[in-house]
């Protein structure tokens, strides 16, 4: 850790509790984060109020683990996408588990990322706003230790971004990848090779940034699946060995070959394997972001570690703990949590547990069927013992969409002390 990102972290540490933060106990108020960590007050009997999101400490060093060992045993670098957490707290820990840097999506997530201390950073989007760009380049210029590779996916981006560049002086390059589409009516990225190579070009002709490889994302290949993702990805290889034979890399130390969300990195990991011996050392570049917290719903289903399960298994870290306000009938109760509490984009939040007078038991016959702004739905059958006032532990789905929702998000033990606290910013 630099002293740049200690001290920002210290000033995480250093910020005071008080009604921003929903969840926390109002008994803490004044207090600093790192007084009231230190405290280990407990989630169930420590004055929290519901609902309140809280990470489990144990699953979420699990997964950071389980991902380093996952990229080092197939010799990938990793950069996890930060966009999942916006938590510097947990970029840190990402970088401590070995990564590379860290993958972001928009300038204000960069500047957050700059702001700890984050020395590598990899913009998986084309940047042509001006003004971020002028920033970019003060930045570069000011820290020689600092590292960003951009995409780039058309002709008309490369002339904004050399345009802002150098209305700005910027004296070192901006290091560019260009990105490969994953197919017609996909989302972002270039067509056809030959494409490709007029971006290429266009680089190529500018003195303000610098190709260093290639680049996509697999997960929106239409109609995902193991044959169509893995033949996309032997495009994106083949696209990095052509560049490299026409000689687009001469006078890197290495090329950049990068892809990996979270739903196919075992596939990117069988084909980056397969990447010929090229003029220079590859760097395999992986970013997958929603291991960090992994779910109960969507990656569940959709994680690569269901198809190798010898390599091990992504533990969901998330739970949202509500409370019982409504019991209206027998097959219909209430808890005190919504849309502006839990991820409802691709699942709705699931019922887990129930806690009543310190005892946990399974939610048995308790499902959620609808979100309002301030309240979760749930049908209840004959069996679901539930009363007023019991807490109700949801699992959540989709990591990105949960996170947002909460400023300062309590790490808790499997006892349920709270150990630390995760501060995002989005």
């Amino acid at each position: 850790m630099t002293a740049d990102t200690a001290q920002s972290l210290a000033r995480l540490a250093a910020e005071r509790v008080d009604h921003r933060f929903k969840g926390l106990p109002p008994d803490a108020d004044g207090l600093t984060v790192a007084e009231l960590a230190g405290q280990r007050r407990n989630l169930f009997t420590g004055g929290f109020a519901t609902p309140v999101l809280a990470l489990s400490a144990e699953r979420l060093e699990h997964n950071l683990r389980l991902m380093e060992t996952y990229a080092a045993r197939h010799g990938l670098a990793f950069a996890p996408h930060g966009k999942t957490s916006m938590a510097p707290q947990l970029f840190q820990r990402q970088i401590e588990h070995g990564a590379w840097g860290i993958t972001l999506a928009v300038p204000h997530q960069v500047r957050v990322a700059r702001a700890f201390g984050t020395r590598r950073v990899f913009l998986a989007n084309e940047l042509v706003d001006a003004a971020a760009l002028r920033w970019i380049a003060a930045e570069l210029d000011a820290d020689p230790d600092f590292a960003l590779i951009c995409y780039v996916d058309s002709v008309r981006g490369v002339e904004l971004m050399d345009a802002a560049l150098r209305d700005a002086d910027a004296t070192r390059p901006v290091d560019v990848v260009v990105e490969l589409a994953a197919g017609e009516g996909a989302r972002t990225g270039v067509r056809t090779e030959t494409e490709c190579a007029a971006v290429a070009d266009a680089v190529a002709g500018t003195r303000t940034l610098r190709l260093v490889g290639v680049a996509g994302y697999e997960g929106e290949v239409p109609k995902a699946d193991t044959e169509r993702v893995t033949a996309w990805l032997r495009r994106l290889v083949a696209l990095a060995a052509d560049f490299d034979k026409a000689g687009r890399f001469a006078g890197l130390d290495e090329i950049v070959v990068s892809a990996g969300g979270s739903a196919w990195f075992d596939a990117v990991a069988e084909v980056f394997a397969e990447i010929p011996e090229l003029s220079l050392p590859v760097l395999k570049l992986l970013r997958s972001g929603a291991y960090v917290s992994h779910d109960d719903g969507h990656y569940r289903k959709l994680t690569p570690f269901n198809r190798v399960p010898e390599e091990g298994a992504l533990e969901p870290a998330f739970r949202l703990w509500t409370q019982v306000v409504s019991r209206p009938s027998a097959e219909q109760a209430f808890v005190n949590a919504g849309k502006r509490d839990a991820a409802y984009d691709l699942d709705l939040p699931f019922a887990q547990v129930i806690r009543r007078d310190g005892a946990e038991r399974p939610a048995t016959g308790v499902s959620v069927t609808a979100l309002s702004d301030q309240h979760a739905w749930l049908a209840t059958t004959p069996e679901a013992d539930l009363e007023v006032g019991d807490w109700v532990g949801l699992g959540l789905s989709h990591p990105c969409t949960s996170f947002d929702k909460w400023q300062l998000i309590p790490v808790a033990e499997a006892d349920g002390t709270v150990v630390d606290y995760v501060r995002t910013f989005f």
